[in-house]
């Protein structure tokens, strides 16, 4: 019998993933997902792998900041799928979506959450499993919220307009 170069811890942990896996099959390809809003975005947001619109500048924006091209592909297509006509990254100024990236602190990520829903603004918090400390503010930020949040893993999208409090773990 062959065996892998992993130790049994290791693969021990790589089985600790498993609730989390299983708790969000649901919401795979948007099955599970009662919001047609919410759908529409699984489907054309996170599915969606090409941009929408070529010279998309919140797309250069966050390259420029090291994320993940997939990430910024998935940001560029929501503004474009809820035909958001600004944007903010790491600052508090009137745009439809304020994106919070590593470089917000914690305390200013609610700080964030605030102002966004004062002026009805999408939060997109980047990370928010990064570390336990951001994990613990994301998830108040989550339970205070009176509208719908969607997690990623990769981003938390917190929408301040007139969808219900739902939450969906993807």
């Amino acid at each position: 019998m062959k065996r892998s170069g992993r130790t049994l811890k290791q693969r021990l942990q790589d089985l600790s993933y498993l609730p989390s896996y299983i708790s969000r099959a649901r919401y795979f390809r948007g099955h599970g997902v009662h919001s047609p809003y919410i759908y529409r975005i699984v489907r054309q947001v996170f599915m969606q792998r090409k941009l929408y619109i070529a010279d998309s500048d919140i797309f250069v924006a966050l390259r420029a900041r090291d994320i993940a091209e997939r990430r910024c592909t998935e940001i560029a297509n929501l503004m474009t799928v809820c035909e958001y006509g600004s944007w903010t990254i790491d600052g508090m100024s009137q745009a439809e979506l304020v994106v919070a990236t590593l470089d917000t602190r914690y305390p200013q990520l609610e700080e964030y959450a605030e102002y966004a829903r004062s002026i009805g603004a999408t939060l997109c918090i980047m990370n928010p499993y990064n570390n336990r400390e951001r994990w613990e503010v994301c998830r108040r930020i989550i339970d205070a919220h009176p509208s719908t949040t969607v997690d990623n893993r990769a981003y938390l999208l917190i929408f301040n307009n007139h969808l219900p409090k739902q939450r969906f773990r993807l």
